[in-house]
Protein backbone atom coordinates (compact mmCIF):
# COMPACT_ATOMS: atom_id res chain seq x y z
CA UNK A 1 0.00 0.00 0.00
CA UNK A 2 1.49 3.52 -0.62
CA UNK A 3 2.83 5.73 1.80
CA UNK A 4 -0.03 8.04 2.80
CA UNK A 5 1.92 10.82 2.11
CA UNK A 6 1.89 10.64 -1.59
CA UNK A 7 -2.38 9.52 -1.56
CA UNK A 8 -4.68 12.37 -2.70
CA UNK A 9 -7.02 14.05 -0.16
CA UNK A 10 -10.27 11.49 -1.17
CA UNK A 11 -7.72 8.42 -1.02
CA UNK A 12 -6.14 9.42 2.63
CA UNK A 13 -9.55 10.10 3.98
CA UNK A 14 -10.85 6.39 2.86
CA UNK A 15 -7.51 4.81 4.33
CA UNK A 16 -7.59 6.52 7.73
CA UNK A 17 -10.86 5.61 8.08
CA UNK A 18 -10.57 2.27 7.38
CA UNK A 19 -7.66 1.96 9.47
CA UNK A 20 -9.90 3.53 12.47
CA UNK A 21 -12.94 0.85 11.60
CA UNK A 22 -10.60 -1.97 12.00
CA UNK A 23 -8.98 -0.97 15.23
CA UNK A 24 -12.69 0.22 16.54
CA UNK A 25 -14.56 -2.91 16.06
CA UNK A 26 -11.69 -5.32 17.01
CA UNK A 27 -13.68 -7.55 19.73
CA UNK A 28 -10.18 -7.57 22.21
CA UNK A 29 -10.75 -4.03 22.94
CA UNK A 30 -14.00 -4.37 23.99
CA UNK A 31 -12.71 -7.22 25.91
CA UNK A 32 -10.18 -5.50 27.84
CA UNK A 33 -12.32 -3.02 29.38
CA UNK A 34 -14.71 -5.16 31.77
CA UNK A 35 -11.35 -6.18 33.46
CA UNK A 36 -9.95 -2.67 33.73
CA UNK A 37 -13.46 -2.44 35.95
CA UNK A 38 -13.11 -5.65 37.26
CA UNK A 39 -9.37 -4.70 38.88
CA UNK A 40 -10.82 -1.78 40.10
CA UNK A 41 -13.51 -3.16 42.06
CA UNK A 42 -11.56 -5.60 43.42
CA UNK A 43 -9.25 -3.24 44.31
CA UNK A 44 -12.45 -1.39 45.83
CA UNK A 45 -12.94 -4.32 47.63
CA UNK A 46 -10.20 -5.20 49.64
CA UNK A 47 -9.55 -2.07 50.54
CA UNK A 48 -13.50 -1.86 52.00
CA UNK A 49 -13.19 -5.25 53.37
CA UNK A 50 -9.48 -4.51 55.09
CA UNK A 51 -11.11 -0.95 56.41
CA UNK A 52 -14.37 -2.86 58.06
CA UNK A 53 -12.23 -5.78 59.51
CA UNK A 54 -9.96 -3.31 60.96
CA UNK A 55 -12.47 -1.65 63.39
CA UNK A 56 -13.39 -5.30 64.41
CA UNK A 57 -10.70 -6.73 67.79
CA UNK A 58 -9.64 -9.89 67.96
CA UNK A 59 -10.89 -11.91 71.24
CA UNK A 60 -7.00 -12.85 71.67
CA UNK A 61 -5.61 -9.11 71.16
CA UNK A 62 -2.64 -10.42 69.20
CA UNK A 63 -0.83 -7.86 67.25
CA UNK A 64 -0.38 -9.00 63.55
CA UNK A 65 3.73 -9.20 64.35
CA UNK A 66 2.61 -11.68 67.25
CA UNK A 67 0.35 -13.49 64.66
CA UNK A 68 2.47 -14.15 62.55
CA UNK A 69 4.76 -15.31 65.16
CA UNK A 70 2.96 -17.80 66.47
CA UNK A 71 1.64 -18.79 63.04
CA UNK A 72 5.65 -19.48 62.12
CA UNK A 73 5.99 -21.55 65.47
CA UNK A 74 2.91 -23.92 65.12
CA UNK A 75 4.44 -24.81 61.88
CA UNK A 76 8.05 -25.26 63.44
CA UNK A 77 9.29 -22.63 60.94
CA UNK A 78 12.31 -20.41 62.86
CA UNK A 79 14.88 -17.98 61.49
CA UNK A 80 12.26 -16.00 60.10
CA UNK A 81 12.22 -12.21 60.78
CA UNK A 82 9.22 -9.98 61.03
CA UNK A 83 9.73 -6.24 60.87
CA UNK A 84 7.21 -3.53 59.76
CA UNK A 85 7.37 -2.42 56.78
CA UNK A 86 8.34 1.01 54.89
CA UNK A 87 5.02 1.13 52.34
CA UNK A 88 1.55 2.28 53.00
CA UNK A 89 -0.89 0.21 54.22
CA UNK A 90 -1.33 -3.29 52.27
CA UNK A 91 1.88 -3.41 51.45
CA UNK A 92 2.63 -6.61 52.83
CA UNK A 93 4.69 -9.19 51.64
CA UNK A 94 7.23 -11.70 52.28
CA UNK A 95 10.70 -11.99 50.83
CA UNK A 96 12.22 -15.12 50.19
CA UNK A 97 15.72 -13.60 49.59
CA UNK A 98 16.15 -12.44 53.35
CA UNK A 99 13.43 -15.09 54.92
CA UNK A 100 11.61 -11.75 55.93
CA UNK A 101 8.00 -11.14 57.07
CA UNK A 102 7.51 -7.14 56.44
CA UNK A 103 4.13 -6.29 57.46
CA UNK A 104 2.40 -2.41 57.29
CA UNK A 105 2.05 -0.37 60.11
CA UNK A 106 -1.87 -1.29 60.39
CA UNK A 107 -1.23 -4.85 60.39
CA UNK A 108 2.31 -4.99 62.41
CA UNK A 109 0.74 -3.56 65.51
CA UNK A 110 -2.53 -3.92 64.99
CA UNK A 111 -4.83 -6.35 66.76
CA UNK A 112 -7.98 -6.31 64.64
CA UNK A 113 -9.20 -8.82 62.40
CA UNK A 114 -8.14 -7.95 58.96
CA UNK A 115 -4.60 -7.90 60.62
CA UNK A 116 -4.97 -11.00 61.73
CA UNK A 117 -6.00 -12.46 58.19
CA UNK A 118 -3.11 -10.46 56.57
CA UNK A 119 -0.07 -11.34 58.72
CA UNK A 120 -1.51 -15.20 58.65
CA UNK A 121 -0.93 -15.05 55.02
CA UNK A 122 2.43 -13.72 54.64
CA UNK A 123 3.26 -15.92 57.37
CA UNK A 124 1.99 -18.90 54.91
CA UNK A 125 4.05 -17.94 52.36
CA UNK A 126 7.02 -18.53 54.61
CA UNK A 127 6.11 -21.59 55.27
CA UNK A 128 5.48 -22.33 51.85
CA UNK A 129 9.07 -21.07 50.85
CA UNK A 130 10.58 -23.83 53.79
CA UNK A 131 8.73 -26.41 52.26
CA UNK A 132 9.97 -25.60 48.82
CA UNK A 133 6.21 -25.63 47.65
CA UNK A 134 6.02 -26.26 43.87
CA UNK A 135 4.11 -23.12 42.51
CA UNK A 136 6.14 -20.99 44.43
CA UNK A 137 9.49 -21.87 43.52
CA UNK A 138 8.39 -21.69 39.98
CA UNK A 139 6.70 -18.14 40.55
CA UNK A 140 9.90 -16.86 42.00
CA UNK A 141 11.98 -18.11 39.12
CA UNK A 142 9.68 -16.29 36.76
CA UNK A 143 10.33 -13.15 38.44
CA UNK A 144 12.78 -11.67 36.31
CA UNK A 145 11.73 -13.40 33.48
CA UNK A 146 8.55 -11.61 33.92
CA UNK A 147 9.89 -8.28 34.76
CA UNK A 148 12.58 -8.21 31.52
CA UNK A 149 8.85 -9.69 29.22
CA UNK A 150 7.40 -6.78 30.74
CA UNK A 151 9.46 -4.62 29.39
CA UNK A 152 10.18 -5.99 26.07
CA UNK A 153 6.76 -6.06 25.11
CA UNK A 154 5.81 -2.80 26.00
CA UNK A 155 8.66 -1.68 23.33
CA UNK A 156 7.57 -3.86 21.00
CA UNK A 157 3.86 -2.72 21.42
CA UNK A 158 4.72 0.85 21.27
CA UNK A 159 6.78 0.74 17.63
CA UNK A 160 4.10 -1.54 16.71
CA UNK A 161 1.48 0.79 17.04
CA UNK A 162 3.81 4.17 15.99
CA UNK A 163 4.17 2.00 12.75
CA UNK A 164 0.29 0.97 12.17
CA UNK A 165 -0.17 5.43 12.81
CA UNK A 166 2.03 5.66 10.14
CA UNK A 167 0.11 3.32 7.91
CA UNK A 168 2.58 0.58 7.72
CA UNK A 169 1.93 -2.95 9.38
CA UNK A 170 3.45 -4.86 12.01
CA UNK A 171 2.04 -8.13 12.64
CA UNK A 172 5.63 -10.02 13.71
CA UNK A 173 6.31 -7.17 16.43
CA UNK A 174 2.82 -7.54 17.72
CA UNK A 175 3.02 -11.78 17.12
CA UNK A 176 6.56 -11.51 19.10
CA UNK A 177 5.02 -9.26 21.74
CA UNK A 178 2.46 -11.89 22.31
CA UNK A 179 4.75 -15.03 22.54
CA UNK A 180 6.90 -12.97 24.97
CA UNK A 181 4.05 -11.78 27.01
CA UNK A 182 3.18 -15.47 27.37
CA UNK A 183 5.93 -15.36 30.21
CA UNK A 184 3.38 -12.53 32.22
CA UNK A 185 0.44 -14.88 31.49
CA UNK A 186 2.36 -17.81 33.17
CA UNK A 187 3.42 -15.71 36.00
CA UNK A 188 0.21 -14.25 36.87
CA UNK A 189 -1.41 -17.94 36.66
CA UNK A 190 1.38 -19.53 39.06
CA UNK A 191 0.44 -16.88 41.57
CA UNK A 192 -2.92 -18.34 41.86
CA UNK A 193 -2.15 -21.05 43.59
CA UNK A 194 0.47 -19.89 45.58
CA UNK A 195 -2.13 -17.20 46.93
CA UNK A 196 -5.46 -19.84 47.22
CA UNK A 197 -2.45 -22.03 49.06
CA UNK A 198 -1.19 -19.54 51.53
CA UNK A 199 -5.12 -18.37 52.58
CA UNK A 200 -5.85 -21.92 53.64
CA UNK A 201 -2.40 -22.42 55.34
CA UNK A 202 -4.12 -18.70 57.47
CA UNK A 203 -7.40 -19.95 57.82
CA UNK A 204 -6.35 -23.35 59.37
CA UNK A 205 -3.74 -21.99 61.54
CA UNK A 206 -5.52 -19.33 62.74
CA UNK A 207 -8.53 -21.41 63.59
CA UNK A 208 -6.00 -24.18 65.39
CA UNK A 209 -4.22 -21.65 67.57
CA UNK A 210 -7.10 -20.06 68.70
CA UNK A 211 -5.73 -16.71 67.45
CA UNK A 212 -9.49 -16.41 65.99
CA UNK A 213 -12.60 -17.36 67.73
CA UNK A 214 -15.49 -18.90 65.40
CA UNK A 215 -17.09 -15.16 65.36
CA UNK A 216 -14.02 -13.80 63.77
CA UNK A 217 -13.59 -16.83 61.24
CA UNK A 218 -16.29 -14.70 58.70
CA UNK A 219 -13.78 -11.59 58.49
CA UNK A 220 -11.09 -13.49 58.12
CA UNK A 221 -12.25 -15.15 55.16
CA UNK A 222 -13.76 -11.78 53.52
CA UNK A 223 -10.51 -10.30 54.41
CA UNK A 224 -9.11 -12.94 52.29
CA UNK A 225 -11.16 -13.54 49.61
CA UNK A 226 -10.90 -10.34 48.92
CA UNK A 227 -7.66 -10.40 48.40
CA UNK A 228 -7.81 -13.11 46.54
CA UNK A 229 -9.99 -11.33 43.69
CA UNK A 230 -7.84 -8.74 42.60
CA UNK A 231 -4.76 -11.98 41.38
CA UNK A 232 -7.69 -13.73 39.55
CA UNK A 233 -8.60 -10.32 37.86
CA UNK A 234 -4.59 -9.59 37.01
CA UNK A 235 -4.34 -13.23 35.56
CA UNK A 236 -7.80 -13.03 33.60
CA UNK A 237 -6.37 -9.07 32.62
CA UNK A 238 -2.84 -10.84 31.33
CA UNK A 239 -4.20 -13.49 29.31
CA UNK A 240 -6.59 -10.89 28.00
CA UNK A 241 -3.67 -8.88 27.05
CA UNK A 242 -1.76 -11.75 25.37
CA UNK A 243 -5.25 -12.88 23.14
CA UNK A 244 -4.98 -8.62 22.37
CA UNK A 245 -1.65 -8.77 20.81
CA UNK A 246 -2.04 -11.58 18.74
CA UNK A 247 -5.29 -10.57 17.15
CA UNK A 248 -3.23 -7.06 16.42
CA UNK A 249 -0.98 -9.51 14.59
CA UNK A 250 -3.59 -10.64 12.17
CA UNK A 251 -4.56 -7.52 11.25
Amino acid sequence: MPRPSVLHVGSRCRFVCDRRRSVSINPFLVLILPFVVLGFLAQMWVRSSFAKWSRVGTMRGLTGAEVAATVLRDAGLSGVAIEPARGHALSDHYDPRTRTLRLSGPVYSGRSVAAAAVAAHEAGHAIQHAQRYAPLVLRNAAVPLAISADKVVGLLVMVGFMLMWMGAKAPALFLAAGIIYGVAVFFALITLPVEFNASRRAMAALTDSGVVVMQEQAGVRSVLAAAASTYVVAALMSVANMLFYLALARE
